[in-house]
């Protein structure tokens, strides 16, 4: 099994976790495990945002036209 140590924590986030621990009926490594197991299980949902496309312009040397109901036929989107 894995041991952390986690430094520097703020007296008021220690007492807080402490309250907490207490209120839930656990002991101050328990209910840090619980916090941790329950963070681990949660859904990945911030994945990073996809890269930038890149649209190029194609000068083709002729000249068309295109109306909507022929790019979209019957969807009318």
């Amino acid at each position: 099994m894995v041991a952390f140590n986690v430094r520097n924590v703020p007296g008021s986030v220690a007492s807080a976790l402490r309250e907490r621990a207490s209120r839930h009926g656990h002991s101050l490594q328990q209910e840090l495990l619980l916090i941790l197991e329950a963070a681990a299980a949660e859904p990945v949902t911030d994945l990073p945002p996809p890269p930038p496309i890149s649209l190029h312009t194609v000068h083709s040397g002729t000249t068309s036209t295109w109306s909507r109901e022929a790019i979209y036929e019957e969807d009318g989107r």
